[in-house]
């Protein structure tokens, strides 16, 4: 899939003579206002679609999958994320500008749009399979990957952080959701633009302070960064890839999914503009990949480079049965269904490794204040699937039995990017990493409002106009869903579902190529709008 989108962004570049870069400043004309009339058919102005485009695109991917490229791929990854975000510019303008040249407008003065209707309006109506295939992998998609793993992930970190339990969380914020949601696309924009600058800009100011206090380390990093990106190490324990295929693939992976160009979620947000100009909101919208991954990423990604967070130890209070961990034993040849024994002795393991993201943990203890030294034993018991050790009970030596260690790890995902800011923000004040946490909570709940018009979009052309308030009402109760269950099975379901939307659009902007080529050609060669504007 990655390929394929990469490719088709590599395609429509070079056709559209590289619009991304030609017409720029035009998507900042159009955004500001220069073109709004109130009297266009539409719902919202082009702003408004921009950053409900954005609260669906800003999120946990520019927190956590930054970090995941790092650790996976190395520094090197960041820079493949760029190249990945240049061409998506022009893959968002693609699918925007036929979502607007082909959407309808619907019983109560409303318009709806997306891939569903330009692969039914722009390919005929033999190719109607594939826009109910692709509505049925929205809604479904919105509903998990855009909905409960947001909700999952917020009250997660509410209950780490500040222990409230998961229900309150989930009741809050499926309430806050609720509210914006139920009143339509009209009240989600007027939300998100107000929502998504504001926590865009604390975030990006946070980093930007880091990086002021670590101005000598900026160059360097960059220098990091672009080194990396073609000539791979793995860092001092282990993190990073040390080969250029994975470094370049997990970059390019995480940086299509971050701003999700071409998976056909945006431009279901973007139809809803008032233009009648299909081109205006298509440079509008090549203006996401920007601000999501040339910007937001680049902050997430200078920070965790800048300040040595990606290749350290951090103090953590960690459960030694979770999947981040692995085991292995140097001695004993027990069955499958034996238990065997990781012993430690002042902290350190005797007859084996204990490893974090596959690196190595630092001493361990049995207290917060890091000054008992863990000795006894972890007990594991050989996976019947695979040859990674399933963690039983853990026992000091006087067999107390404990359910968290504390000792030195090496981080990824959002809590790599949390020790970023903590280091980086620690000349200033301690606690930097709550400023992650709060921008996970944003995210996260603007995410689940934008998802809510893409999936009651999708059950609209799937079911009539009369099924979006139902579809909204079981939104809001699925997002209660997601914060109080384990969504190990959801969260991998939604991804499936949001591979097969971006291969279902794929398919149609390929065959549509040619008609973004004509209205583009249209547009820019109008006497009101010349090629230079």
């Amino acid at each position: 899939m990655v390929v394929i989108l990469l490719a088709f962004g590599l395609y429509i570049t070079v056709r559209l003579g590289f619009i991304q870069i030609r017409k720029f400043t035009h998507g900042l004309k159009v955004v500001t206002g220069f073109y709004d009339d109130p009297d266009d058919e539409g719902d919202i102005n082009h702003f408004q679609a921009l950053t409900t485009a954005l609260s669906a695109t800003v999120g946990i991917g520019n927190i956590a999958g930054v970090a995941l490229a790092i650790h996976i791929g190395g520094p090197g990854a960041l820079f493949w994320m760029w190249i990945t975000a240049i061409f998506g510019m022009a893959i968002k303008y693609t699918e925007v500008t036929l979502a607007q040249e082909y959407r309808e407008t619907n019983p109560d003065g409303t318009v709806s749009g997306g891939p569903m209707y330009y692969i039914e309006r722009g390919l005929g109506s033999n190719w109607k399979w594939l826009a109910v295939a692709f509505s049925i992998s929205a809604a479904i998609c919105a509903f998990l990957t855009g909905n409960a793993v947001q909700a999952n992930t917020v009250a997660d970190v509410m209950q780490s952080d500040f222990q409230i339990s998961t229900w309150v969380t989930g009741l809050v914020t499926a309430s806050l959701v609720a509210a914006v949601i139920l009143g339509g696309i009209k009240r989600i924009g007027k939300v998100t633009s107000k929502l998504v600058p504001f926590m865009g800009v604390l975030y990006v100011a946070g980093a930007v302070v880091i990086l002021l206090l670590n101005y000598d380390q900026v160059l360097p990093a960059f220098g990091t960064i672009i080194s990396y990106a073609f000539n791979p190490m793995a860092g001092a324990l282990g993190v990073g890839s040390g080969t250029l295929m994975l470094t370049l693939s997990f970059g390019v992976q995480r940086g299509i999914f971050s701003n999700e160009a071409g998976q056909g979620s945006a431009p279901i947000a973007h139809s809803a503009a008032k233009t009648d100009e299909p081109v205006r909101e298509g440079v509008v919208a090549l203006l996401e990949p920007l601000i999501d991954t040339l910007i937001i990423c680049t902050m997430t990604g200078l920070v965790i480079v800048s300040t040595g967070a990606w290749d350290m130890q951090h103090k953590a209070a960690v459960n030694p049965a979770t999947d981040s961990f692995s085991y292995t034993l140097t001695e004993g040849t027990a069955n499958k269904s034996e238990v065997q024994s990781l012993y430690f002795s002042n902290g350190i393991p005797e007859n084996g490794t204990m490893e974090h993201y596959n690196a190595p943990v630092d001493t361990m203890f049995t207290d917060a204040n890091y000054s008992s030294p863990f000795t006894g034993r972890i007990e594991l018991t050989e996976s019947k699937n695979s040859d990674d050790y399933v963690v039983g009970d853990v026992y000091t030596k006087d067999g107390t039995e404990l359910s968290t260690l504390y000792g030195g790890v090496v981080e990824s995902g959002a809590p790599l990017t949390v020790r970023a800011f903590e280091i980086g923000l620690s000349p200033l004040f301690a606690g930097g990493g709550f400023l992650v946490t709060f921008a996970v909570l944003l995210f996260a709940i603007s995410t689940s409002i934008s998802w809510s018009y893409y999936g009651d979009r999708a059950a609209q052309y799937l079911f009539g106009f009369e099924s979006i308030f139902w579809y909204r009402l079981a939104f809001v109760a699925m997002h209660f869903f997601g914060a109080v269950a384990t969504l190990t099975t959801i969260w991998a379901f939604g991804d499936v579902m949001l591979g097969l939307m971006a291969f279902f659009n794929i398919v149609a902007l390929f065959a549509l190529s040619g008609k973004v080529y004509q209205i583009t050609k249209s547009y820019f060669n109008k006497e009101h709008e010349t090629p230079e504007s």
